[in-house]
């Protein structure tokens, strides 16, 4: 089986779901395997969204769900969201390979038109993301959860002119369980905002989760009078440019007025991954998934 997102997680309040035990090793207690088993059932119970069929996300564009995978409207990710533990916040939406081996949340931001003139300076991002960081780690502290490092980038900062889209992935570290992490994060431009799409898997699949993921990424598109190219004079213009995507968009505008109050809970919440031990639980809804579809 390959590896399946457990927890996606917008706090860092892990989940602590335990593997199903190996053939070699002893038999899982019964109260464990229930645990999994009531798990699985309430995940299998959301208004899952199979494919082939296109779906809508914030009235703004449109996604095709290809076969094989799964979506989830705002309304079903907040239940998602409080099944796996999860901070909620922003309206999101959720989209996967059926047996859901990685996630991909969208989240939008009707900031305004971004110009992509800007130079991008990839250390200098570094420093920030890990100040950033520091600083949310405070927070942290306070409610109980765990702490993270910035390691580096896993892919330095890129935007491609011809598709709009800023792209860059950062390794990580929980502390406490001195678990790896990767995001992979991608900001596809459009005329009224900026549409985020965040890639959880583990780092040992990232890169062919990542492979998949752009290939049904090529099913997105903003509806007409949304695109980028078709910006007008007199539209809203962001007050912010490539770089602050990075570092946190509009927050990233607050850390420099001095509003860390207002912003650093966000801050906080903006790690996700995978907890330690909680791999591969997915299996039986795939399995379930199939049998609906069948």
């Amino acid at each position: 089986m390959k590896p399946a997102i457990a927890a996606l997680l917008m706090g860092c309040s892990l989940i602590s779901v335990t593997l199903p035990a190996a053939a070699a090793d002893p038999p899982a207690a019964p109260q464990e395997d229930a645990r999994v088993a009531a798990f699985q059932k309430q995940i299998g119970e959301l208004n899952w969204i199979r494919g082939p069929q296109k779906v809508k996300l914030f009235g703004n564009s449109t996604l095709d769900v290809p076969d094989g995978y799964v979506f989830l409207n705002p309304p079903d990710m907040v239940k998602f969201e409080a099944i796996t533990h999860n901070l909620g916040g922003e309206t999101e939406y959720f989209f996967a390979p059926i047996d859901l081996h990685w996630g991909v949340r969208f989240s939008f931001k009707d900031d305004g038109y971004v110009k992509d003139d800007e130079k991008i300076d990839a250390d200098r991002l570094l420093e920030n993301v890990k100040a950033n960081t520091a600083e949310a780690n405070k927070v942290r502290r306070e409610r109980g959860w765990d702490e993270i490092e910035v390691l580096g980038w896993q892919t330095a900062p890129h935007y491609d002119a011809q598709t709009n889209r800023l792209e860059w992935a950062i390794n990580g570290r929980v502390l406490k369980s001195n678990t790896e992490v990767v995001n992979w994060n991608t900001r596809i431009l459009g005329r009224g905002g900026v549409m985020s799409a965040l890639l959880i898997a583990s780092p040992d699949a990232l890169s062919v989760a990542t492979d998949e993921f752009k290939s049904t990424l090529s099913g997105f598109s903003y509806v007409p009078g949304q695109r980028y190219a078709e910006y007008k004079s007199g539209d809203k213009i962001a007050k912010y440019g490539l770089a602050a995507l990075v570092t946190g968009g509009a927050a990233a505008i607050a850390v420099k007025t001095g509003l860390w109050k207002v912003i650093v809970g966000a801050l906080a919440a903006g790690w996700k991954f995978i907890a330690a031990g909680a791999v591969a639980v997915f299996g039986g809804l795939a399995r379930r998934f199939k049998r609906k579809t069948a």
